[in-house]
Order: structure tokens, then C-alpha cells, then sequence
């Protein structure tokens, strides 16, 4: 299997980095792979996702949110300034530190030839502090019962 879980990490990190030039971030973070994992396709993640209200307009919506509050927190309204970014198509995002920790976690946790493409969700939803969970808590969702419901796919 770990042939197919390679191929599969491969998609998101593609997916991710796609997600990451779009809003001209220098790296690729969780919320990048989240974005990935919640595109349309017929995997695990998606399912799991998609039960609890993340299909992909769900996370958007709930980044939204949390980049708002995030901004709010520091005295700053969203709605007062234009804060669309303009993607750069010759930068090249590099993997950031949430996307890093989540593989850890993995290769921590898990031999390789164990691995599932659902392990990427798992160490993604496993951060406990980051934009993910802020994003996730939010939304109303129950960042351990995903989890859970992600442990049971496998």
C-alpha cells in the first residue's frame, strides 16, 4: 500500500501547493492539504470530510472565518480593506512547519507500509494548536470526533 499512499501524498502536496499559490503564500501549509483533501474525488478523506460539512466551499468558508477572527483579535476589520492576493506564478511555496509536523506525526506514529491516504487527514486534524484547529473549532466542528470518525475508515 505504500505505493498508492505515496502517489496519494504526492496529489495533496501538488493540490496543496496549487492551494497555497492561489493566495500567494510562500509555503504550503495544513490548511493548504485540508483544502486539497476536501476537492472533489473519490477518497476517504473527502467522505469523512464532506459528512461533517467540509466539502471544499465548507473549509473555505471556515478559513474565512477564522482569518477574520484572527484579524479581529487584532483590532483589525476584514471588511475594511481589499485583501485579495495576487498569485506569483514563478514562486514556488515550500512546505511549511504544519505540514511538516503533520508528516511527523505519521512517521511517528505509523510504519510506512501502514500508511492510508486517511493518515494525512489524521495528521492534519491532530495539530492542536495552528490555523486548522482555530478554523475547525469555529465552524462548530468537533475536531476530535472527525478524527475519530477518521480513525474508523481505516
Amino acid at each position: 500500500m505504500s505505493g498508492a499512499f505515496d502517489r496519494y501524498l504526492h496529489d495533496v502536496l501538488i493540490r496543496g501547493e496549487a492551494e497555497a499559490r492561489a493566495e500567494s503564500s510562500p509555503t504550503i501549509e495544513a490548511h493548504h492539504l485540508l483544502l486539497a483533501m476536501a476537492a472533489p474525488q473519490d477518497t476517504a478523506a473527502r467522505a469523512i470530510l464532506a459528512g461533517a460539512g467540509l466539502d471544499q466551499a465548507g473549509v473555505r468558508a471556515a478559513l474565512r472565518r477564522e482569518f477574520e477572527h484572527s484579524l479581529a483579535a487584532a483590532g483589525v476589520s476584514a471588511a475594511a480593506f481589499d485583501l485579495r492576493s495576487t498569485p506569483d506564478p514563478e514562486r514556488r511555496p515550500q512546505l511549511g512547519a504544519s505540514v511538516r509536523l503533520a508528516i511527523e506525526r505519521l512517521a511517528a506514529t505509523h510504519r510506512k507500509k501502514d500508511l492510508r491516504p486517511v493518515h494525512v487527514l489524521l495528521g492534519v486534524l491532530q495539530a492542536e494548536v495552528g490555523t486548522v484547529p482555530r478554523a475547525l473549532a469555529l465552524a462548530g466542528v468537533d475536531r476530535a470526533a472527525l478524527a475519530e470518525r477518521a480513525r474508523a475508515a481505516l
